[in-house]
């Protein structure tokens, strides 16, 4: 328990959470652990009802698309992520229905303005990710609560490792950062890097007019 939320320890749960031990690092275990639990807390506070294993294994997955094992040379890395997430789900006999909402709340989690919108599992692994990386809503949650959180899962610096650990992911393929906020981390931290306009797309089609 951690902040009065429980954290799944079902064989699905913690075969998701050996995959994130393995691939990923401290910093990511805490940080989709806080996602996790913030999700969590929003969804309670706000009396949504959601499914705690799909909401938790959606935060383990979120950023694995960002670990060498799990990155694809040409996706963006929350497809990758989300693929990687329903491929374990398959091969655990995990229902479609149940798999598709995964694959949204992880492949949607960098998508302002439509993702909260969606299913709860879908809404809160957006509210998760925005209030520990952004600090969204940041006052939702008592400052008691949020103690008890960061103690059993530490920032450790989260603000100043997060944006570097993001380009370390996507470095190789920033053009799957088009259209995305993922796409100011490489404006910031890679050099010579000139993100595509949606303007000269169109201005610049190969239509003759």
């Amino acid at each position: 328990m951690v902040a009065d939320i429980k954290i799944p320890d079902s064989k699905l749960a913690l075969g998701a959470a050996e995959l994130l031990r393995e691939h990923g690092n401290d910093l990511l275990w805490n940080h989709s652990h806080r996602v996790y639990v913030f999700g969590a807390l929003q969804g309670r506070n706000a009396g949504i009802a959601f499914d705690p294993e799909l909401l938790y294994i959606s935060a383990l997955f979120h950023d694995l698309g960002l670990t060498k094992h799990y990155s694809s040379p040409d996706k963006r890395f929350e497809v990758d992520g989300a693929d990687a997430a329903k491929s374990y789900l398959q091969q655990h006999g995990v229902p479609n229905d149940s798999i598709r909402l995964v694959w949204d709340a992880i492949a949607l989690h960098t998508t302002i303005g439509i993702a909260q919108f969606k299913e709860p599992e879908v809404a809160l692994i957006y509210s998760g990710v925005g209030y520990d990386v952004m600090g969204e809503n940041f006052e939702s949650i008592a400052e008691e609560i949020r103690e008890k959180v960061v103690k059993a899962y530490p920032r450790d610096q989260f603000k100043s490792k997060i944006l570097p650990s993001f380009l370390d992911g996507f470095k190789h393929k920033p053009e799957t950062t088009f259209g995305n906020i993922k796409a100011d981390v490489c404006t910031l931290l890679l050099p010579g890097f000139k993100p595509a306009n949606f303007c000269d797309c169109v201005l610049h089609s190969p239509w003759n007019e």
